[in-house]
């Protein structure tokens, strides 16, 4: 085997931009967009739907 086919596992893009990742910030390919990500979370943008299992219930008996 060369030197090229043993690089690194080839990572996946950047989930923010679809850049490559970079393995310092991975899996993201930079600062910047570590931070987008930081702020969707914060500010509430990823959520899972919930629904309300009391009203299943009661519906049934």
């Amino acid at each position: 085997m060369t030197e090229d086919t043993k690089a690194a596992p080839k990572l996946r893009p950047c989930p923010i931009c679809g850049k490559p990742a970079v393995e310092a910030v991975k899996p993201f390919c930079s600062t910047r967009c570590a931070d987008v990500d930081l702020h969707r979370w914060l500010g509430g943008v990823y959520a899972l739907p919930a629904a309300d299992q009391d009203d299943e219930s009661d519906a049934e008996s």
